[in-house]
């Protein structure tokens, strides 16, 4: 039996920052920088020393795709 294996990766400007097969980890980091998840001082506090300081985004837009399709656009604030 062949088991189908996603390929979800979060882009920006192009390059994968971000990539996984799991099936639900990317989705949650996307909802977690688009502020779907935290808002406020905490939504802050998690792009400057999360996504900023330690995965390598920057202000800006991002994308979220599956098996190589777009699904959906996010913003990550100046701070």
């Amino acid at each position: 039996m062949k088991i189908e294996v996603m390929k979800e990766e979060i882009r920006q400007d192009g390059r994968a920052i971000l990539s996984s097969e799991d099936g639900f980890s990317i989705r949650m980091f996307f909802n977690n920088l688009s502020g779907k998840n935290f808002s406020g001082k905490e939504y802050r506090d998690y792009v400057r020393n999360i996504a900023f300081g330690e995965m390598g985004f920057r202000p800006g837009t991002i994308e979220l795709y599956c098996d190589g399709k777009k699904v959906r656009t996010g913003t990550l604030p100046e701070l």
